[in-house]
């Protein structure tokens, strides 16, 4: 790897290493703690970033797995600290994490530069703390390395297997048909949950550890074991070992990712039908790291890498504890491999390439050849026109394909509120082929573009036995959702995009093949409206919420802050 560091080029060597009155006091300190001088001076500190709270219960082994990571950081040289950070769970944070994924990146990069770490462990796994954790480390620009959560067990309930998040939406709405009764569906609740670790299921946190992998961030199949399984904790006290020399090989994320990198973040996620929220969080953390994203890239990539991962909610009934079983992320990136840039460098120190040289597919079904894929093209799409003129998204792996090419009548809820004041209204104006369109949903909408993009169907069509129809909002949805479901329309209602001018009864016309969404409503018409429209008033005057929505960005460019992508370097502080 080149030369390694000395002991005295080391960044805490500033805290510890020099003879001063802050030297003394810092080195005092930790004798405070019971740390002798020998365990810390002259070696790399690690910065442990630890998003485990009781309030996140996809993270709740975390406690355990940072001790493990010191274990591996003690065995290699270093010295593990501990930084507690905001766990950003998706269970409970209202009106949704996504309000708190730029706060996680701000303190992530600020708990890193205030202190002597020399390089970092990012613990994170539930939906937003992957790009969260990792746009800060980007930023701050120390080695680091990603300890993903792992998918909980499959659920189980009356002998049928469950994937949490798809199951919920799918039974939801046959509780609503009348087909189950109120007591199957509370019985449910045992079952759809069994372990900790994150959701089983294809979604948003199983595509981002297999995003953050691709990206070689992890060390190699890190992102597919389940959490309770042994391996899990073996991989975690490995991540420890790995960093210490990290930071002796001084392999920073500058010197380490390239185009290729993000590039095949992107053809991972496309090939496992991954979440629509991956194409926010790719995008953001590709331009903390300086480097080129934008949706056209996403949409060119998806039409030439095949769907191969034959997972809820895109196909088949296999979760992630299968897709472990089949071989795992390893296996799947190898059989990806003609699509994937193999030079790119890996935590590993090697190429993705040599990571993954050596691993096979054990179950050709979980993991299909790319000569028998799910679908020829990746499972996302980007589509634009008069309606959505920065673009928007598709999950097309989990619609009804009879649904990509539709012309059909809008219905039209203001915000969520109204959605669910009106929505199973038998007098609601609504058929099968009609639009749903949401909109206030938005990064400045919601605040911070909550997952009310896979609107429920409403009751009346349910009960006629309407399972799909085409649905449009500038909101996201869970990456466990299924549904002809368009989302991310950039730009949003909120700042006066054309969402917020559509009207009930307009016709809407989605056509996925050519990549087109357009509000049939002639310039004419629309420049009326416009005249007419008013920006709404503003909700939040201080806080975080404040701040947030001065200067998010829009969707196509990835929801981060303005004042926090990347530019000129953050100077390290003065130790005075």
């Amino acid at each position: 790897m080149g030369t390694r560091k000395r002991p005295e080029e080391l960044r805490s060597h500033r805290w510890y290493g020099v003879d001063d009155l802050r030297a003394f006091g810092h080195r005092s300190r930790m004798l405070q703690m019971g740390f002798s001088e020998a365990d810390f001076r002259g070696k790399p500190v690690i910065g442990i970033i630890n998003t485990w709270s009781e309030l996140s219960p996809c993270h709740f082994h975390f406690r355990t797995r940072a001790e493990e990571v010191k274990r591996g950081v003690w065995q290699a040289g270093g010295f593990p600290v501990e930084l507690p950070a905001h766990p950003v769970t998706e269970q409970y944070m209202k009106p949704t994490s996504m309000l708190y994924r730029n706060m996680l990146a701000m303190e992530t990069e600020e708990l890193a530069r205030s202190q002597p770490c020399d390089g970092l462990v990012l613990l994170g796994g539930c939906d937003k703390t992957p790009p969260g954790l990792v746009m800060g480390a980007l930023s701050m620009g120390l080695p680091f390395i990603f300890v993903p959560a792992g998918p909980m067990l499959r659920g189980n309930w009356r002998g049928k297997t469950l994937g949490s998040g798809s199951d919920v939406w799918k039974y939801n709405a046959e509780l609503r048909a009348g087909n189950i009764t109120e007591a199957q569906w509370k019985d449910m609740e045992t079952g759809i949950a069994r372990s900790f670790g994150t959701c089983m299921t294809a979604g948003t946190a199983a595509t981002m550890m297999l995003a953050c992998e691709a990206m070689g961030l992890t060390l190699p199949g890190a992102s597919s074991i389940p959490a309770p399984d042994a391996n899990h904790p073996r991989m975690a006290t490995d991540s420890g070992r790995r960093i210490v020399e990290m930071v002796w090989e001084d392999l920073t994320p500058a010197a380490m990712l390239t185009q290729g990198s993000v590039d095949n973040a992107v053809a991972a996620t496309m090939a496992f039908g991954g979440s629509t929220n991956a194409i926010i969080h790719i995008i953001a953390m590709a331009r903390r790291a300086g480097l080129e994203l934008d949706l056209e890239r996403f949409d060119t990539i998806s039409r030439r890498v095949p769907l191969i991962a034959n997972l809820r909610p895109n196909a088949g009934e296999a979760l992630m504890e299968d897709f472990f079983y089949a071989g795992g992320s390893r296996a799947f990136l190898k059989r990806l491999s003609p699509h994937l840039d193999l030079t790119a460098k890996t935590v590993s120190g090697r190429t993705m390439g040599e990571d993954i040289a050596d691993a096979e597919v054990f179950n050709d079904e979980v993991i299909r050849p790319l000569d028998r894929p799910i679908q020829a093209e990746g499972g996302l799409a980007v589509v634009k026109g008069t309606l959505a003129p920065k673009g928007a998204v598709i999950k097309t792996s989990a619609a009804d394909p009879r649904l990509l090419t539709h012309t059909g009548p809008a219905v039209v809820f203001d915000n969520y509120a109204d959605l669910k004041k009106r929505l199973d209204d038998p007098d609601l104006d609504v058929t099968a082929d009609s639009v749903l369109v949401l909109r206030s949903s938005g990064p400045q909408g919601g605040p911070g573009m909550p997952e009310w993009g896979m609107m429920p169907i409403p009751q009346k069509l349910l009960k006629q036995g309407v399972r799909d129809m085409v649905r449009l909002s500038d909101a996201r949805m869970s990456g466990t959702s299924y549904g002809t479901c368009v989302l991310h329309v950039a730009p949003e209602s909120h700042v006066g995009g054309p969402l917020a001018l559509v009207r009930d009864g307009d016709l809407i016309r989605l056509d996925v093949p050519n990549r087109k969404l357009d509000l049939l409503v002639d310039e004419a018409e629309m420049e009326r409206r416009r005249a007419a429209w008013t920006p709404p008033l503003r909700r939040y005057e201080r806080g975080w919420t404040s701040m947030y929505l001065d200067q998010v960005t829009q969707a196509d460019e990835g929801c981060d802050l303005r004042f926090l992508e990347a530019g000129a370097p953050t100077p390290e502080p003065d130790i005075y």
